[in-house]
């Protein structure tokens, strides 16, 4: 039923968990059409109504304010009258009766017929109780309720922040009437007190550091909220923060006299009194209760085959091999080979032979490893902990944990677990058991020889013994037995292939009219035999000719080119760009193949294939596709698409950076974006296929735009997203430029790698990279690539503390950029320059130099750069002791970096923060800073993390936590010492002699 849409968010249906259970309870979010077109309502919100899927029209502000009113009734009859008052109070025009019964008559014929009646002389909404988003809400508060007196925190916070997720924006917005001016009111007031509820939780479940910030904005609104301040307090003492705490309570004291007349309410000055004090049970959060884990035998394998044939060998070594985990080892037993040799088919009944030995259950798992997406582990043990009686209170978060977890409740059990179409051993090894008397079966196209202590079985086509005795369990004794030979003949030309006898099989099963002989006779022409039956896939192959062989033409070419793609995916946009149709002509053609099985929709507006289907599209545009150039034309076409449109993202992102005139041009327009937002929107959703697709373009007149999109994309790989993978792609490209003896590509490519390096705190081999880069800009004469490089080789310089060099390299660079017209990117350099000064002492020119860098990108709007412009100077200031006014650059810089997506400049703008905080005796601030850099990571790797810890050892150390600091310096020691930064040599001088903690690198 549609309604169960609605009880998901309830938690009384099973669903697919979300990665913000907030959002995904909204009312007006992308939930599943809801099949039968029931209604569904909200008022937390825009007032809004929906059938299905469809988004209804309530009409004008008056017919809305209507709606309104009789569903904030509960389903009671309200007379004209009420409703007259509702809309309009004592303004109520002359024919305000009218009105409202062509009000009623408009809603009833946009509603489901039978929703809005007439009674009594007025009217009622007959609707569903849980269709309104308030009445869910409501549920969600009190089963919090219940969950909280019960002792379950954690579920309570989870139902309340569903609750607070309903909502959208301010209740019943733009309706008028003073009916709903009051329920506004109400409805505010109440979300307020759900706030409240939640973070009273918060600090029972002792997140306090989190609450402060949150508690602080909070009370910026509601400065008269005393509850709100009460919960500052607290939060504060227990972060350690007893002075702050006891000046909140002054200034509300201060604020009730002066606005009031009055004096703070009696539990507050109760609190004042405890933190005065030092009350050790106020510092002391509430027990959360530990969940009970009671351990439920698990029954997951799937159903054997009836007709399981032969494998007699195989059945005997691998029961065998599970046997003997009755005795002190856990069994591995990994089974691999091609697709369709049967390896499910044989682990599942193995398994069901094997399950005496394994009283305490069975644990089954399709890790989807040869699909687009294969099962994450942590998404799976949390399945098998749920299964094993595991509530989810219960459930931890990390993969470790989880796979910690899982052990110990198997500890001293006998349970076999069935790993079916794993990946690699890397996917595996955090589902196995690990104890003794246990078992795990693991199938795989991959051969594990990486899995240590598995027994390797590899499963080869079945005997023609074998394959007869299946082929005639399908189709029948009486039919084999007439025509042996010409069943002979067929499960020979099959190759033996249990998959592929099994489709052959069951073809003349199903074909009562056919022969076996007519079968054979199919199979007997040995180029269809090739096409549907050829090594490797042979089944797959003969799966999907059928569905390929009845496309049109169109359909075809599509199926055919679209395999091409590398991506995990591939969204309308860039199909219609690789096909070279209009968008809507695509969508009706890759919705066709969708119908046809030969597609899946990954998403709306976004397709993939299974793997196999890719392979075998791709075999039939080797096959089918003429001319034969059109294959290297698509893919140019969706080149120039990924291209274009990164630019344009590049472009709203850099106003004013002068490098999206220097890549490579194209023919296609691309994309274009609304604002900022969208396109960022765009650029990470397709940040795999973007890089899939710069991977497939390593030679030709292509290579330099794929290195071009590359560079177009660089966001990337500063923001954190999906950094290895970019780091990779851009290795691989510095190969195929060289290997293509492109010297102007290669010096491209290198430069793009240069600052992958430094971004993850490579310096040496960042230096090594950039020389490169920069002999081959200029052997190009690549003004562009010699200025980006010049400023990269003042970074590296930077990090090695040779200042005096940085501040030639920036020279240079800055030098460049002025040439080419490129204004921010000059700024950029400009603020690298200012770092130099820095570390060079000259702390006035260093200061003047930052903000002549940060007015320039001021220039340009709230841009990354922007932010940047406010860190450097932000650092300059906290180098003069202007603490006040860096923090405030800082503040800046952050709102701008998360804005923007780029959490690792986040990461690292915090640890500013933290520095400015500690540098003006701010401990408690600090250590808070660092600690959300270290959760944030940072620009710069592992020595930056080190940097991160070093002071967050000072800040603690300060705050009287000695042994936690020592820790803390003694894990940024090994992380110097595994990079060769410059700190590791004055850091181990430090612990050793105990003495105050050396500067920090930059």
């Amino acid at each position: 039923m549609w309604i169960d849409a609605w009880r998901r968010v309830l938690g009384h249906a099973p669903h697919k968990a979300a990665s913000n259970p907030a959002a995904s309870a909204a009312p007006d979010a992308p939930v599943s059409p809801t099949p039968g077109g029931e209604l569904r309502f909200s008022v937390l919100g825009p007032v809004r109504a929906w059938r299905g899927g469809e988004l209804l029209a309530p009409g004008s502000p008056q017919q809305r304010a209507l709606l309104a009113a009789l569903l904030l009734r509960d389903g009671r009859t309200a007379t004209a009258g009420e409703l007259i008052d509702a809309i309009w109070g004592d303004a109520a025009p002359s024919q305000a009766l009218a009105a409202v019964r062509t009000y009623a008559s408009r809603l009833r014929k946009v509603l489901t017929p039978g929703v809005l009646v007439s009674e009594s002389g007025g009217y009622a909404l007959r609707a569903r109780p849980d269709a309104l988003d308030l009445s869910l809400a409501r549920d969600l508060s009190v089963a919090a309720e219940k969950e909280r007196a019960s002792g379950n925190r954690q579920q309570a916070r989870l139902m309340i922040n569903k609750a607070l997720g309903l909502w959208d924006g301010e209740p019943l917005a733009s309706v008028p009437g003073p009916y709903a001016e009051t329920e506004r009111y109400r409805l505010d007031e109440w979300r307020l007190q759900l706030v409240e509820a939640r973070l009273d939780i918060d600090l029972e479940l002792g997140r306090h550091a989190e609450a402060v910030s949150e508690l602080t904005s909070l009370i910026a609104d509601q400065p008269l909220r005393e509850r709100l301040r009460e919960l500052l307090m607290l939060a504060l003492y227990r972060s350690g923060r007893q002075a702050e705490a006891l000046a909140v309570y002054a200034d509300t004291r201060r604020l009730l006299a002066d606005e009031l007349g009055v004096d703070p309410r009696p539990e507050l000055s109760r609190l004042q009194h405890r933190i005065l004090r030092a009350d050790a049970e106020l510092a002391r959060p509430v027990e959360e209760t530990v969940p009970v884990v009671t351990f439920t035998r698990p029954g997951q394998l799937p159903a054997t085959v009836p007709d399981f044939t032969g494998r007699e060998a195989f059945v005997r070594e691998l029961g065998r091999r599970l046997a003997s985990a009755e005795g002190s080892v856990m069994a591995v037993s990994a089974l691999a080979g091609i697709g369709g040799v049967g390896k499910t088919t044989l682990a599942v009944h193995v398994a069901h032979v094997a399950r005496p030995h394994f009283p305490d259950g069975q644990l089954y798992v399709d890790l989807q490893g040869a699909g687009a997406r294969e099962a994450e582990p942590e998404t799976v043990l949390g399945s098998f902990l749920r299964v094993l009686g595991t509530p989810d209170s219960a459930i931890p978060d990390s993969l470790e944990e989880r796979s910690a977890l899982y052990r110990a409740l198997l500890d001293g059990r006998r349970v076999l677990v069935l790993l079916d179409n794993a990946k690699d051993a890397a996917q595996v090894r955090p589902l196995l058991p690990g104890t003794e008397g246990c078992a795990a079966l693991v199938t795989s196209r991959a051969r594990m020889m990486d899995l240590e202590g598995a027994h390797l079985v590899d499963l080869d086509v079945m005997s023609p013994r074998e394959a007869l005795l299946l082929f005639t369990k399908i189709v029948g004794v009486e039919r084999v037995a007439s025509e042996r030979e010409a069943a002979l003949d067929v499960v020979a030309a099959c190759g033996f292939l249990p998959l592929a006898i099994r489709i052959a099989a069951s073809r003349l099963a199903s074909r009562r009219t056919w022969t076996v002989s007519i079968l054979a006779a199919k199979l007997g022409d040995e180029c269809r035999r090739l096409d549907e039956l050829q090594a490797g896939d042979l089944a797959v192959k003969a799966t999907y000719e059928v569905g390929y062989g009845a496309l049109e033409p169109a359909q075809a070419r599509a199926f055919r080119l679209l395999g091409l793609a590398d991506g995990p995916d591939i969204s309308l946009p860039a199909a219609a760009a690789l096909l070279d149709l209009p968008v809507e002509e695509t969508e009706d053609l890759v919705e066709s193949l969708v119908d046809t099985s030969l597609l899946e929709s990954a998403a709306p507006g976004r397709y993939r294939y299974h793997d196999l289907v890719r392979l075998y599209a791709r075999a039939c545009a080797d096959r089918d596709e003429w001319p034969p150039s059109e294959r290297d034309a698509a893919m140019s076409r969706l080149l120039d698409f990924y291209l274009a449109t990164a630019t344009a993202v590049y472009a709203i992102e850099r106003p004013g950076d002068r490098l999206v005139d220097d890549l490579e041009s194209t023919v296609c327009p691309g994309l274009r974006f609304a604002g900022e937002s969208e396109a960022l929107d765009w650029l990470y959703s397709e940040a795999s296929c973007l890089l899939a697709c710069v991977r497939q373009n390593t030679s030709g007149d292509r290579l330099r735009r794929a290195i071009d999109l590359l560079w177009a994309t660089k966001d990337l790989s500063e923001s954190g997203a999906i950094s290895h993978q970019y780091e990779t792609t851009t290795r691989a490209m510095c190969d195929a430029a060289n290997a293509f003896c492109d010297g102007r590509a290669e010096g491209r490519a290198r430069t793009i790698l240069a600052d992958v390096l430094l971004d993850s705190g490579h310096v040496e081999l960042a230096e090594e990279q950039a020389e490169l880069a920069a002999e081959l800009a200029g052997s190009a004469h690549d003004h562009t690539a010699i200025s980006w490089v010049a400023n990269s080789r003042g970074l590296t310089c930077l990090h090695q503390g040779r200042h005096a060099d940085a501040k030639a390299f920036f020279g240079q660079a800055i030098n460049g950029f002025r040439m080419l017209g490129n204004r921010p990117f000059e700024a950029t350099s400009l603020g690298n320059l200012a770092q130099a000064h820095l570390g060079l002492g000259d702390t006035a020119n260093a200061v003047e130099i930052a903000q002549r860098s940060l007015a320039v990108h001021a220039e340009f709007g709230r841009t990354v750069r922007l932010a940047n412009g406010h860190y450097v100077v932000g650092i300059a200031l906290t180098q003069v002791g202007e603490y006040p006014e860096a923090l405030s650059q800082f503040s800046e810089a952050l709102a701008i970096f998360r804005n923007h997506r780029q959490r690792l400049w986040e990461g690292a703008t915090h640890f500013r923060i933290a520095e400015a905080h500690l540098a003006a005796r701010r401990p408690a601030q600090a250590a808070q800073h660092a600690e959300q850099a270290l959760a944030l990571r940072c620009i710069g790797g592992d020595p930056m993390r080190g940097n991160v810890l070093t002071l967050l050892g000072h800040a603690i150390g300060a705050l009287g936590q000695a042994d936690r600091a020592k820790a803390c310096w003694h894990e940024a020691l090994s992380l110097f010492e595994q990079k060769g930064s410059t700190g590791a040599a004055e850091l181990r001088a430090f612990i050793e002699r105990g003495a105050e903690p050396p500067e920090y690198p930059s």
